[in-house]
């Protein structure tokens, strides 16, 4: 029997990688999918190049908070997996509108058209950041703590998820992930945005005294999990992953500037933000345990081989950056 597979934000960095993968010689073979992505800054279709010729892809441009779209597109698709969201702080700091509209609203939409239709599994993709800023690695059990408008959003979201599995019996599976890392990523976020400053010459930032603390995870083992929780997890679950290697962001500058070949006359230190946490961490013994989840990649050859992807694919990241002011 093949699966009917609806992706919410299948043209940005994590979803786009899911479906390559789904869809790629790795994949399950039993899979259709739909992506669905409203292609706002983040979203990019080159990201789907691979797969667009596969009889078993699908692209929708739309949003997930327009009901009708999602109720005709959800009636046609058996699972789904849920990874559009707005997802970067600052922008959340100056702005948390659209964070509560695409977050929240726009996974209600989604959870209501999935009970109308009797969808079968809904796999919910969440964030470590919804925990705030702890002292040891969180268990899926402990109490939310958000600080950032984005990171509220995104709690906001998974209590609704869970409330429909606890209230529906709708099989929803929630997973919090660390901080994510790969090829195409989009350059807001640290890793890229660092790799493609210094690619062009240009300064890097680093928040405060650079001792914010952040565990990484490769997209490469983000989508082995996700793909254990849609095939495996149990109904109404919430799985916590990560990769394992926990990183100070003055560490983490570290290994960035000698991948690029620059020193630290190219770092700019400046004032910490606001929402900014100490530190995120999570216990993902759970998924390990239920399903057998381990970390692959090893931090520092995955570290050299993004470095190695953004200096070779100049034309997929330069054109996102070209509106920008020349000083980082």
């Amino acid at each position: 029997m093949t699966n009917r597979i609806l992706v919410t934000g299948g043209a940005g960095f994590i979803g786009s990688h899911y479906v390559r993968t789904l869809l790629g010689a790795t994949g399950p073979g039993d899979v259709r999918v739909t992506v669905l992505d409203k292609l706002t800054y983040a979203g990019n279709p080159a990201n789907l190049d691979a797969v667009r010729g596969s009889a078993a892809f699908a692209f929708q441009r739309g949003d997930i908070c327009d009901a009708a779209l999602v109720d005709r597109l959800v009636a046609d698709h058996d699972q789904i997996v849920h990874f559009a969201a707005e997802t970067h702080v600052d922008r959340s700091i100056t702005g948390a509108d659209p964070f509560i509209r695409t977050n929240v609203v726009g996974t209600q939409i989604l959870l209501d058209a999935a009970l109308r239709h009797g969808t079968e599994t809904f796999v919910h993709i969440s964030t470590d950041e919804v925990y705030g800023s702890v002292d040891h690695g969180c268990l899926e059990t402990e109490p939310l703590n958000p600080s950032s408008p984005y990171s509220a959003s995104k709690a906001a979201s998974d209590l609704l998820v869970r409330s429909y599995h606890q209230t529906h019996g709708l099989d929803t599976r929630v997973l919090r992930c660390t901080n994510n890392f790969g090829h195409h990523q989009f350059p807001e976020k640290v890793i890229p945005l660092f790799i493609t400053n210094l690619l062009q010459g240009r300064s890097v930032p680093l928040y405060g005294d650079g001792g914010n603390i952040r565990e990484w995870l490769h997209i490469d083992d983000h989508v082995r999990g996700i793909e254990l929780v849609r095939a495996q997890g149990r109904p109404g679950e919430i799985y916590n992953i990560g990769g394992g290697t926990e990183l100070s962001n003055r560490e983490l500058t570290e290994r960035l500037l000698a991948a690029c070949g620059v020193g630290w006359e190219r770092v700019d230190f400046v004032a910490d933000r606001k929402g900014h946490d100490r530190r995120y961490s999570v216990d993902f013994s759970k998924i390990r345990t239920e399903l057998g989840y381990r970390p692959e990649r090893d931090f520092d050859a995955a570290l050299a081989r993004t470095v190695a992807w953004y200096r070779e694919n100049r034309a997929w990241w330069e054109p996102l950056r070209a509106h920008e002011p020349a000083a980082a």
